[in-house]
């Protein structure tokens, strides 16, 4: 398989459409979509980059002028990545959300050590032979965590 074209975590097509394509991707999955998923996919929307929780956390108790528990925001966080709607960003421990939910492939992110900025990369191939090198050695792949850290071409 080919490579995928590279995406930008930090370029939205439209926070509307966005947050459409989120809130799909999750009801097909069976979930609902209550206003505090909504605030909290909007807060981390809003991000040009991966955040922590209690950045998300902030951002959503600030917008509702009130303070959300950060444990409740996790919860939301960890449903949206086991849906697709958002991706973790394990060297960083942050999150950000997934510009494309119903992409099904595994994420290869670059992760720029100056900017915090993610960009990920789709290619089945080497993803493919990660899982596939993972089953060799007798292991069950469920995704694998694929991340460089480097300098992105804005801050080179």
């Amino acid at each position: 398989m080919s490579p995928h074209p590279v995406h930008s975590h930090g370029q939205h097509h439209g926070r509307a459409d966005l947050t459409a394509a989120a809130q799909a991707r999750l009801t097909s999955a069976g979930e609902q979509w209550t206003p505090l998923r909504a605030q909290v996919f909007d807060a981390l929307a809003r991000f040009d980059r991966p955040v922590s929780a209690y950045d998300v956390t902030d951002a959503v108790s600030a917008a509702a002028q009130r303070r959300i528990a950060a444990n409740s925001v996790y919860r939301i966080l960890d449903l949206f990545v086991a849906n697709n709607v958002a991706s973790r960003v394990e060297s960083a421990n942050a999150f950000i959300a997934n510009v494309h939910p119903d992409c099904p492939h595994d994420c290869i992110f670059l992760v720029c050590d100056r900017c915090g900025r993610a960009t990920h990369v789709d290619d089945d191939r080497i993803t493919g032979d990660v899982r596939d090198a993972a089953r060799a050695a007798g292991f069950q792949p469920v995704r694998p965590v694929i991340e460089v850290r480097g300098i992105c071409a804005e801050c080179a």
